[in-house]
């Protein structure tokens, strides 16, 4: 049987599961659930006697406000907005633009040969943007039509695009990172460096998967017929391309990896990068830089709204022992520690269906890091191993926000059924990546090893 602050716990979690249907804005569900059932709780102790664990007087909105103000002195989450920033000003640069036209001249003439270099810029842009709308927008926009018009299956090329954009999500400098850093205490330098290899293998999956597709379906990539011979010209305009992008990438995660720039710092020297890139293209005036700035607040507004609602939503929960509730339930699984591990991936990976990635991570994360930690496994792993399971959030019906991204700015010939039926072999590759990450450990592990054994 279940306490009765338990019971009052399930309720928490269940109100705020069903009214996230009901389309109303996250962040004032979380706030306005921790309200009600924080002044309930409340009454329910003092005049009927039941037990509500440490919630029992109106000092819980005095350590509401306390986190709150925590929150938002934290120096690590700084680094969101000039990420945002980043992310942001590197769109409106050019230099997307400048790597599709030459990588079309170059792998567009190979059978899957579009497909790779969509991807391989998908890699780049998450490298050093960060930002999964901006990049699948930007790559839709510049991409589907040339991949429709090469004869590319709808769904083929709907699930290239909406892949490669999610790349961001998972490969740093990211924005989920910082947060999951935020939430467990973490090192985000850690993170970063953990999440580099399992995110650069899981683009260079999607590209295998790309070309073995191509290679036993010829006619899903037909290549043209009327692309310039490759010369030494092309080869020295596409890795001019190259090289802008990878300084940029050089000099956030290089500054951060070799311990030069903490990653808050990082992320002023990458604003600043991509402002510069923009200026050497000629994209940069006030026009630019106004817009960059409005998305920049808007942005960083509506991450920061959901993290206030979440840190009230935290301290209702904790003060009503939802921490040690849920904590016992995952030791009361009848599993090994690998098995319990494997049930609360299998819950991010469902609640990624109804919910965005940021919820879970604010919400799910802070309760089961602790468990995970008793059981003995890496936080830095584990914490890894749980963005590479969220990434699936972003390509899974129907709350997949890279779905509604690409759909908002796909060509009319493609069908929400062709965009749904062409995710599904890249949700399984993720998956996949999920299982190597779990039975690989050094995958994740091996890069912040050999940064402090150097040191």
């Amino acid at each position: 049987m279940f306490a009765t602050n338990e019971l009052i716990v399930i309720a928490m979690l269940c109100s705020f599961i069903l009214l996230i249907f009901t389309g109303f804005p996250v962040a004032w569900l979380l706030a306005g659930i921790s309200v009600v059932f924080s002044v309930g709780s409340i009454i329910a102790f003092q005049y009927f006697d039941v037990d509500t664990y440490f919630l029992t007087d109106w000092s819980i909105f005095g350590v509401m406000v306390q986190r709150i103000y925590a929150q938002m002195t934290n120096w690590v989450l700084v680094a969101l907005p000039m990420f945002i920033f980043m992310g942001l000003m590197l769109e409106r640069s050019g230099v997307a633009e400048r790597l599709m036209r030459n990588f079309v001249s170059l792998f567009g003439r190979f059978h899957g040969g579009l497909g790779v270099a969509v991807i391989t810029i998908g890699i780049l842009l998450a490298a050093s943007t960060g930002i999964v709308g901006a990049s699948v927008v930007l790559l839709a926009m510049l991409s589907l039509p040339v991949m429709l018009e090469q004869k590319y299956s709808p769904a083929f090329a709907s699930g290239i695009v909406c892949s490669a954009g999610t790349l961001g999500i998972l490969i740093p400098p990211s924005i989920m990172l910082i947060i999951m850093a935020d939430q467990l205490s973490l090192a985000v330098g850690d993170l970063f460096m953990g999440a580099l290899i399992p995110g650069v293998m899981l683009g260079l999956m999607y590209i295998v998967y790309v070309m073995v597709i191509s290679w036993l379906k010829p006619s899903m990539s037909t290549p043209p017929d009327d692309l310039p011979p490759i010369t030494a010209k092309l080869l020295w305009d596409t890795l001019s391309a190259i090289l802008p992008t990878l300084g940029l990438i050089l000099a956030v995660l290089g500054s951060i990896f070799f311990g030069i720039a903490t990653p808050t710092e990082a992320a002023g020297v990458g604003a600043l990068g991509a402002s510069v890139l923009a200026a050497l293209n000629g994209r940069l005036n006030a026009e630019v830089v106004k817009d960059v700035c409005i998305k920049t607040t808007l942005t960083t507004a509506f991450v920061f709204g959901i993290f206030l609602g979440a840190t009230a939503f935290a301290v209702v929960m904790r003060s009503l022992g939802g921490d040690e509730f849920i904590g016992s339930l995952l030791h009361g699984i009848p599993l090994s520690p690998e098995g319990i591990v494997v049930v609360i991936l299998l819950i991010a990976f469902v609640a990624g269906f109804f919910l965005d990635w940021l919820e879970i991570s604010l919400i799910l994360l802070p309760l089961v890091g602790p468990v995970v930690s008793n059981l003995g496994f890496d936080l830095t792993w584990f914490v890894v191993l749980f963005a590479l399971a969220l990434q699936t959030s972003f390509l899974t019906p129907p709350v997949g926000f890279s779905l509604f991204y690409l759909k908002g700015v796909a060509p009319p010939e493609i069908k929400t059924s062709d965009i749904y039926k062409g995710v599904i072999p890249f949700i399984l590759i993720q998956l996949t990546a999920v299982a190597l990450v779990f039975f690989w450990k050094d995958l994740v592990l091996w890069l912040p090893s050999v940064r402090y054994g150097a040191g």
